[in-house]
Order: C-alpha cells, then sequence, then structure tokens
C-alpha cells in the first residue's frame, strides 16, 4: 500500500511511518522542511494549509494519514486563531487533495473531546475537522487519543516545565487545582500498532475510536511518577483555580510565554475515555505500558 503520512517526521509520525515501512507498505512522511525518518521512508515537502503544495505528494497514495498537529499544552505562535488555520484548514486541504487524486484510504488522528462547540480553540478545530472527514467520500478511521507518551513526546518534559512556569528555582510545585484533572496516558508503541490495523483492515472504516492507556492518573500522580523517575523531590502545593487563571491570562499576554487562558480551560476538564477502544483492535487494556513502568519506576 502507498500511504503519505502527514506530519510523518514528528513524535507520532516517526513511529508510524517505521511500522509501516516494516509492515511492507511504501511510506512518505509529508513535512512543511523535511526531517530525519526511518530507513526505507521518503519525504515530501509540503505545509498542509496550503493546497498546491500538497497536491502533488497526494497524488498516487492509497491512503492518506493526517498527524498534523500544534500541541494542546501550549498556547502557539501566532495565537489561538493557528489552532483552526492547522487542525481544521489542514484537515480540509487533506482532504480535498485525497478526493481530487483518487485515494480511498484516510485516517484522522484527532483528540479526546474534540467538539465544534467545545471550551477551547484546540478542541473546536478538532472537532470541526472531524465533520470534514466524515463529510468526505472517503474510507476514513478517526482516533481521539488520551496525551500519547514515549521517546521523543512533550507530555512528560511539560510536567517539569510547568513547574518552571510557576515556581522557578523553588522546591514547591503549585500545581493549578491541586493536579486534578485526570489523564489516561497511552504509549505511543501501543498507539501505532493500531494505526496500522485501521489502515490495512477494512473494518475499521467509517468508525471513531477514543483511545486511551491502562491506568487513569490525575495531574499530580504524573508528577510525582515524574520527579520520582528523576529521584528529585518535590513538594506540590495547590493552586487554586481561580489563581491559576489570573496568573495565566496575565502572563498568556507576556511575549514568548508558552501558555495562556485556553491551557487554564483545558485543565478543567479530564482527559479520558468513556469507554477505552482498544478493544476493537483485539487489545486488553491491562497489557498496555503504564506511565510509570515506562519512567522506571514501577
Amino acid at each position: 500500500m502507498e500511504v503519505l503520512v502527514a506530519g510523518g517526521t514528528g513524535f507520532i509520525g516517526s513511529y508510524l511511518c517505521r511500522a509501516l515501512a516494516e509492515g511492507g507498505h511504501d511510506v512518505t512522511a509529508l513535512s512543511r522542511s523535511g526531517g530525519e525518518t526511518p530507513d526505507g521512508v521518503d519525504v515530501a515537502t509540503g505545509d498542509v494549509t496550503d493546497y498546491d503544495s500538497i497536491a502533488g505528494a497526494v497524488e498516487g497514495r492509497d491512503a492518506v494519514v493526517n498527524l498534523v498537529a500544534l500541541s494542546p499544552l501550549f498556547e502557539p505562535k501566532g495565537g489561538n486563531a493557528m489552532h483552526d488555520r492547522i487542525h481544521r484548514g489542514g484537515t480540509s486541504n487533506l482532504v480535498q487533495a485525497a478526493e481530487d487524486a483518487g485515494v480511498e484510504g484516510f485516517l484522522q488522528l484527532s483528540a479526546l473531546g474534540a467538539d465544534p462547540r467545545g471550551d477551547t480553540a484546540y478542541i473546536r478545530s478538532k472537532g470541526k475537522a472531524e465533520e470534514i472527514v466524515r463529510q468526505s467520500g472517503l474510507d476514513w478511521t478517526i482516533f481521539r487519543p488520551s496525551v500519547v507518551f514515549g521517546e521523543g513526546g512533550e507530555f512528560v518534559s511539560f510536567t517539569k516545565r510547568l513547574k518552571g512556569m510557576f515556581a522557578p528555582g523553588l522546591p514547591l510545585y503549585p500545581l493549578p487545582g491541586g493536579g486534578k484533572t485526570r489523564f489516561q496516558p497511552v504509549h505511543v508503541e501501543d498507539l501505532v500498532p493500531m494505526l496500522v490495523a485501521a489502515l490495512e483492515e477494512e473494518k475499521h472504516v467509517s468508525e471513531t475510536y477514543e483511545i486511551g492507556g491502562p491506568e487513569t492518573l490525575t495531574l499530580r500522580q504524573v508528577t510525582d511518577l515524574v520527579y520520582e523517575a528523576e529521584r528529585k523531590g518535590v513538594t506540590i502545593v495547590p493552586l487554586p483555580m481561580p489563581l491559576a487563571k489570573v496568573g495565566l491570562t496575565v502572563l498568556g499576554a507576556v511575549p514568548g510565554f508558552p501558555m495562556g487562558p485556553d491551557q487554564y480551560r483545558s485543565l478543567q476538564f479530564d482527559n479520558t475515555t468513556a469507554d477505552n477502544d482498544v478493544s476493537a483492535f483485539g487489545v486488553d487494556p491491562d497489557e498496555l505500558t503504564a506511565l510509570g513502568a515506562h519512567l522506571g519506576v514501577r
């Protein structure tokens, strides 16, 4: 199968491209500025916000995978309007290019809670992108994973960076809301085989899957695991959400500060599955990699 992976040089993309190539598929990673790829994976240059720059790369493919995304953890350069430009606009261009080129398969990596009327620009743009995919004439599959962790990911480093924003140089860690926000972290090497299966097996067409890891962890528990893995002591103290809102709103106006009001809002709702759909791929949730095991503390 000829597969184009938009965002193929990124965190999840590099794992997916390698798995597809090792499975005997012809794989091309689409990237704005090139980049390194696993052996046997080609690179095409193109920007999903510019239809003309990607149309040629889509030609001749059997399937297109859209992994292009901005992080929900930080405010993007250019402001929150970039979420709409990249997620909705970029998806629209990829879908149109795939339809114009006669591509059949389309796999969209979305996010838990994606909703066109959601509380954050990230969630709204992801929801609008899903609508575009579902309304297309393609054989689509949508994945909504919780936070994805693994070598090269940003979730673990985010917890340390968050401390640096609120309490740089101090042994205290003021966590917004006491770190009660819940996540269901899934390891990238557990997620990728499911993405591959969705491309290879027709039974996954027109399905939307919510994917999580084997356990639900609060942000506080994640933070404890991260610092335990580094054998560093840290005292976590609750930062009331109203104060976090004021702090992120004020600091978000400072050039270069990576978070803002949207990130405050995102910490007010959990990032967990209602029903973990890993069973659709013959996977037992208990067999998935736990964050603590990845960090070497369990």
